[in-house]
């Protein structure tokens, strides 16, 4: 039986650390999925994820990616990097628009239940040769948000596959509750800062590899990461973060959270429109 922690203290040294945060597992409990199948909504409790769901056209996708190479283009032009784009739901009404489509929150609402907060977007894009790694870590490690209820939901801007760096997950580690983790050292060439040591002892490695407008949903608590991008061809996701309407952000970072289905009874939720910039 993993043994689950509840209410960890993060030893950062930051102000993530004074926010007191249940950090186990909360399976999702919905016993009549309305898009996702029973068998899916079991297996994302038994491996913390789900994989390979087909949610954007190829057409649409297309002109989606389309987008993002002007978004990138701007992110260049500006001193950013092919990582820069984040929280881009607050800047972008088209991305805005990805993060509440309704055929993606369809399946977020039978993970999460009926009242769903859409709070972070964010591009993974790996250029081709672009040498950088990400090291397996747990997403709950970096957001002060409690408890844990929280899936994220990895779209497929390009073909994502273990020859330009597909994600990998390490299945039904989500249920060890928050693992201890180290600062990343330069040489690890690491996307992110943080690395979990020995990471495979809690589950099985399994190759996410999505077609473009597929996509994967993944636990807050999973240990995941991705191998360099060694090929010619780039590999961008969109990762759009989901959360349950009882789940409270410190750090101010409840402004960044729209209600996407049903409601936020408490208001905590700052809910903010659409940006009118593209």
């Amino acid at each position: 039986m993993a043994n689950k922690t509840n209410f960890k203290i993060i030893p950062d040294g930051d102000e993530l650390t004074q926010i007191e945060r249940d950090l186990s597992f909360h399976p999702t409990a919905s016993r009549s999925p309305t898009t996702l199948t029973r068998e899916q909504t079991a297996s994302f409790n038994r491996d913390g994820f789900l994989k390979g769901l087909p949610l954007i056209e190829a057409d649409e996708m297309a002109d989606i990616r389309t987008y993002f190479d002007r978004l990138l283009s701007q992110a260049l032009a500006s001193g950013g990097d092919s990582y820069s784009i984040s929280s881009a739901h607050l800047k972008h009404g088209r991305v805005y628009d990805v993060l509440t489509d309704e055929r993606i929150v369809a399946c977020v609402k039978d993970l999460l239940g009926e009242n769903v907060i859409g709070w972070g977007s964010h591009f993974f894009c790996k250029m081709p040769h672009d040498g950088k790694r990400v090291a397996w870590h747990q997403d709950a490690s970096y957001w002060p948000l409690t408890p844990s209820k929280t899936a994220t939901v990895w779209l497929a801007i390009d073909d994502a596959d273990v020859g330009n760096g597909c994600m990998r997950f390490l299945a039904g580690s989500h249920e060890y509750g928050h693992l201890t983790y180290r600062p990343s050292n330069p040489e690890e060439h690491n996307v992110l800062d943080q690395t979990v040591e020995n990471a495979e002892q809690y589950g099985t490695p399994v190759n996410i590899e999505l077609r473009a407008g597929e996509a994967s949903i993944h636990s807050d608590l999973l240990l995941h990461g991705s191998e360099a991008n060694e090929s010619d061809r780039r590999r961008c996701g969109l990762t759009l973060r989901y959360c349950a309407a009882d789940v409270r952000a410190g750090m101010d970072w409840n402004q960044k959270g729209i209600v996407i289905s049903g409601s936020d009874p408490s208001g905590h939720w700052a809910n903010p429109g659409r940006p009118d910039a593209e």
